[in-house]
């Protein structure tokens, strides 16, 4: 029996596994940002380790650190910083000197969202393992790579082994056939497979998206994707890798050169999900009947499209959906049976490691050229990595969003999670085209609205969540 495209890549990092045990699995790649690894620092201090691979450790600078911008050139100096964010980012740079760690730090030409600034880098490749303290690690799953987010205790384990403890997951197929229509984008896929399977459908499973719409697809929105498969409760989300993947990679910083390139791509011709490969789950999705997704709960899986509405509890058969149905409604201030169509917007928030990539930042412009915000509403956008902010400076993006009423910010994580001063404010509804819409992620009380950036962008001038397909 052949093997899907998880189980070779799980295989061939299987350094030991004992029955009944977890494997213990050898990590090609290991990410890091100022959050979640001062601890996992400090244990080997305390045990005088060193980092097992620190040739294979890259840091970055993306979670907490502020994005507005000084001079309109760069963030605001350190010393303007808070107190916390400023302490994270100076005890991340000595940590990187003193273990000899590439970082990639915000004073210097490189530098954005972990998941962004990575794959531009070049160092991510199919057929890896990839980890980071980050939940949405599953991005570069998008290359064929085995990639998942890990605790900061396991951050420690990695940095002084290069390897960790993990059970082996179940494998699902999600096939997703047809033609995307004008409007529906790669975030709407992810939103819609989110509201099929639910938050927690993917529970002990690793994902691997197939079929003709994902074939289709760039590398960007492949990431757009990957990355929210933990929202579908998934361990990973992958694609096999093929000629887009190639071409992404090929040529980057980090990238393969010469000989090693021409090995490295005949490797990855083989990594495919073999023809007769067997999944232990699959479901299938026509893109061809697929709408703007809207979420308009507390978990990204209670989504609907544009056309539609909130469910009423009595359409929903499980009693913990419908629990979860009336707390997310309270806490929204919404209703059963309200429309998507119209919903309320206070800020938009264009940007995060799902939608913050310059195809992303190209697709809001397209609806935002010539066109005002509705008095009202506050809109930022935070590129994704310095090189995304300045690609889109050179086309005139910034022009655009600035003209149109928006904020042109620095990179980071900004919004997606509120870590640093870009908070929405109590009560306030957010058009955003980040991953995760729990209470309080984009602030203490915001009320988040998941859509693509199209969609984003069609509610900042309507001042409402509207159907962008009227607007193109």
């Amino acid at each position: 029996m052949g093997k899907t495209l998880f189980e070779k890549v799980w295989d061939a990092h299987v350094v030991a596994q004992d029955e009944g045990a977890p494997a213990v699995l050898y990590i090609d790649t290991h990410l890091i940002h100022e959050v979640t690894s001062p601890q996992a620092f400090s244990m080997l201090r305390e045990r005088g380790l060193k980092v097992r691979r620190p040739e294979r450790t890259f840091a970055t600078m993306d979670h907490s650190i502020p994005t507005r911008m000084a001079n309109a050139t760069d963030v605001i100096p350190l010393e303007m910083w808070g107190t916390e964010q400023a302490t994270q980012v100076q005890t991340l740079r000595k940590n990187c000197s003193d273990f000899g760690v590439t970082l990639w730090d915000i004073a210097g030409e490189v530098q954005g969202v972990v998941h962004v600034v990575g794959p531009e880098m070049g160092i991510t490749h199919p057929g890896m393992t990839i980890v980071c303290g980050d939940s949405h690690t599953s991005t570069h799953g998008a290359f064929g790579s085995l990639a998942f987010g890990i605790g900061t205790s396991e951050v420690g384990h990695v940095l002084a082994s290069q390897c960790l403890l993990q059970s082996k997951p179940k494998t699902m197929a999600i096939n997703v056939s047809g033609q995307l229509s004008a409007g529906v984008t790669a975030k709407d896929i992810i939103l819609a497979i989110i509201a099929q399977i639910g938050a927690d459908g993917g529970t002990g499973y690793v994902f691997e998206y197939r079929g003709s719409a994902i074939e289709k697809l760039s590398m960007s929105e492949r990431m757009t994707i990957c990355n929210m498969s933990i929202e579908g409760g998934a361990r990973a989300g992958m694609i096999a890798p093929d000629q887009t993947t190639f071409d992404f990679v090929e040529g980057r910083a980090h990238a393969p050169k010469g000989d090693d390139w021409t090995r490295a791509v005949a490797y990855w011709k083989t990594l495919p999900s073999d023809p007769d490969a067997v999944f232990d789950r699959e479901i299938h999705l026509d893109a061809s009947k697929l709408e703007p997704m809207v979420t308009y709960g507390t978990n990204p899986g209670q989504g609907a499209g544009i056309t539609g509405h909130i469910p009423k509890e009595s359409e929903l058969e499980n009693p913990a959906h419908q629990r979860a149905l009336s707390s997310a409604l309270e806490y929204m201030g919404l209703s059963e049976g309200q429309a998507i169509n119209g919903l309320p917007v206070d800020v938009v928030f264009i940007g995060s490691c799902t939608n913050g990539r310059l195809e992303d930042l190209r697709q809001a412009a397209s609806i935002l050229k010539g066109k005002q915000i509705s008095s009202g509403v506050m809109g930022i956008v935070v590129p994704g990595s310095k090189d995304v902010r300045n690609k889109a400076e050179a086309e005139g993006l910034d022009k655009i969003f600035t003209d149109a009423g928006f904020e042109w910010r620095g990179a980071g994580c900004s919004m997606c999670l509120a870590m640093n001063e870009d908070k929405a404010g109590a009560g306030k509804y957010v058009a955003s085209t980040s991953n995760r819409n729990f209470q309080g992620r984009q602030g203490p009380g915001s009320r988040s609205l998941l859509m693509s950036p199209l969609m984003a962008a069609a509610a900042a001038v309507s001042g409402h969540v509207v159907d962008v397909r009227q607007m193109l």
